[in-house]
């Protein structure tokens, strides 16, 4: 295998309620996929909702859809019956008055899972995807993936579908997957396609408001129909169930797949192949060491991602330039990699160490561009700017690893840190001072974090000496493990 094919490798794990994926390169973690039968995603799911509240001001609509919070429904995301053209045409867009209104029936599919407090995003342009292509019922065109770059291949395949017998209404993509592939694949899934979509529309007619009219596959299925390329050699499943469906699917509409798959039968828990779990693990954390000794700091908000390059402890052999370029080439295949991995979406900001070469600055950016080159979500990067950091968005469709696996700490609330030992004292004298102006007492008692107890007793005494002096008060001490850092209570004696 070549630098550009790496040997790929699928891991999947199964637990009861909780399916994992794993995509391997050379035995390196790539991407993780996790399904939890409590919160499946929703992505591709076809619904049959209610148009609840149009706001003209946003050109959107709120959709109820039988979920939790309503979903999301823009005006570019809904089919225009009088110009029946792919939603990436740049057409203006009419009112949405125009075309929904409260209380319309829509059939809508969901592209985007809900995140945080946000519902669903939702389009009316529905997409049914098979191994090798994707059926459009409100499109009109066929188009190639842009991965596919051979133009010869491109016109090819191009050629076969229009020699085949073209839908009645519709358009037609062609895949990645495709590349290479024959006429009679391509007919076997446009069948497949045709006969799914009428299969949802005879659904959809007798589906109650606000109900699921198509469910996506599970996950071990659609690692098969969207995740299996040509550099694919295994594919280990860990449930005999699973592995059976799986072989099902694979026999049914992917024969070449089918001798990829092996049922893992082996002690040793799957996802501890190539370090899958501890991989899982240090993608939660904020900081990423390079083998260098610089590290990655990862910092994932609401608004966006931000990403710092640090040289920590490389020092280099030659110069203080040299050093910076090794680590930012280091920094720049790790963080490709974390972004697959933490599947971190959105805007996000590369703070690159500063380079006075430009050759070297051009260096890094190719590297990193190359490496994100396998990212199988769409993403766009920006040139260096003028601060010199790189900006670039990543398509965001469902929710980060962190997300996944994490809730905001009750200690700190989400904020990521607390107010310290010397802070809390200061809270506390300054609670002091407010009682004894209003009360009559003869001492206090301060209960704290034994951290901040500690710090009153070593480094404050004096502090506390001067508190007892001026408030003319006893002030008691303990220690109570329970309270967090910043909590305490001063009770009057």
């Amino acid at each position: 295998m070549t630098d550009e094919s790496p040997r790929e490798e699928i891991l999947i794990n199964v637990t009861p309620r909780e399916i994992r994926a794993a995509l391997l390169e050379n035995g390196v973690l790539q991407e993780v996929h996790i399904e939890r039968e409590a919160r499946r995603g929703l992505i591709s799911n076809i619904y049959k909702g209610s148009v609840t509240r149009v706001l003209p001001g946003m050109q959107a609509a709120f959709v109820d859809i039988g979920l939790e919070r309503t979903a999301f429904l823009h005006a570019s995301d809904i089919v225009r019956h009088a110009e029946p053209e792919n939603p990436g045409d740049a057409e203006p867009l009419p009112d949405i008055r125009e075309l929904v209104h409260e209380g319309d029936e829509i059939l809508v599919q969901v592209v985007k899972d809900p995140l945080g407090t946000k519902g669903a995003r939702l389009t009316t342009f529905i997409t049914l995807p098979s191994r090798f292509l994707v059926y459009l019922p409100a499109g009109n065109a066929i188009g190639i993936s842009a991965r596919i770059e051979d133009e010869g291949e491109r016109n090819r395949l191009r050629e076969l579908l229009e020699g085949l017998q073209k839908p009645p209404s519709g358009g037609l993509i062609v895949r990645t997957a495709a590349d290479g592939v024959g006429e009679e694949s391509l007919a076997a899934d446009l069948d497949f396609l045709l006969k799914l979509w009428s299969a949802i529309q005879l659904e959809c007619s007798k589906a109650k408001i606000k109900s699921l009219v198509h469910e996506d596959l599970s996950l071990p299925i659609r690692m098969l129909r969207d995740m299996v390329s040509g550099d694919v050699e295994r594919i280990l499943v860990d449930s005999r169930e699973f592995f059976d469906r799986m072989q099902s699917f694979a026999r049914r509409f992917l024969p070449e797949i089918e001798p990829m798959l092996e049922l893992y039968t082996r002690r040793r828990p799957i996802f501890d192949l190539h370090g899958t779990e501890d991989e899982i693990h240090k993608a939660l954390e904020r900081n990423i060491p390079l083998k260098s000794g610089g590290y990655v700091i990862f910092d994932q908000t609401e608004a966006m991602t931000t990403i710092d390059v640090n040289t920590g402890g490389y020092v280099g052999h030659r110069n203080l330039e040299d050093t910076i370029y090794r680590t930012n080439l280091e920094a720049a295949i790790a963080i490709a990699r974390q972004l697959r991995l933490r599947n971190l979406g959105g805007i996000i900001i590369i703070d690159f160490i500063d380079m006075e070469a430009p050759e070297h600055r051009e260096r890094v950016m190719q590297v990193f561009q190359q490496s994100m080159a396998r990212d199988h979500a769409k993403h766009h990067i920006m040139p260096v700017s003028p601060l010199g950091l790189v900006e670039m968005t990543r398509k965001r469709t469902r929710e980060s690893l962190q997300h996944v696996l994490c809730e905001d700490c009750s200690y700190c609330a989400g904020k990521g840190f607390v107010m310290k030992p010397e802070t809390v004292c200061f809270e506390i004298f300054r609670e002091i001072i407010r009682q004894q102006r209003q009360f009559n007492f003869e001492e206090v008692l301060v209960l704290a974090h034994p951290n901040v107890i500690e710090f009153l007793l070593d480094e404050d005494a004096s502090a506390l000496a001067e508190m007892e002096s001026h408030t003319g008060k006893r002030i008691r001490l303990q220690p109570e493990s329970l309270y967090l850092q910043d909590q305490f209570d001063v009770v009057l004696v």
